[in-house]
């Protein structure tokens, strides 16, 4: 029975197109917490991370901002997505390069 429960979440993130880098990241996004506010397809709290790469294709600087934004929290940049909830500051709380891994996954997306 157990092997049945774990293989049916490994099968639904095969089915969605994310390969095992990326389900790597997803358990990293879990771990940091940013899963209590975000998921890859829908609006949680805060945007869809799909949005947040299609916002930021073809900016040169987003990388570096969206790392600063997620170290050091803020608001303002998807008030009408998030009707003004801030981001909470999430370093030192999680590593620098787990946060640089993050927002390689997300603007991937």
């Amino acid at each position: 029975m157990k092997v049945r429960w774990l293989t049916i979440p490994a099968a639904a993130v095969m089915m969605m197109g994310i390969g095992q880098a990326s389900a790597d990241e997803l358990e990293l996004a879990k771990k940091s917490g940013c899963l209590a506010c975000h998921s890859v397809e829908k609006k949680v709290v805060g945007p869809a991370w799909k949005d947040v790469a299609e916002k930021y294709k073809g900016d040169s600087g987003a990388k570096a901002a969206l790392i600063e934004k997620v170290k050091k929290g803020g608001k303002g940049n998807w008030t009408s997505v998030t009707g003004g909830v801030p981001m909470p500051p999430y370093s030192p709380r999680v590593a620098d390069a787990d946060i640089e891994k993050l927002v390689d996954f997300v603007l991937s997306l």
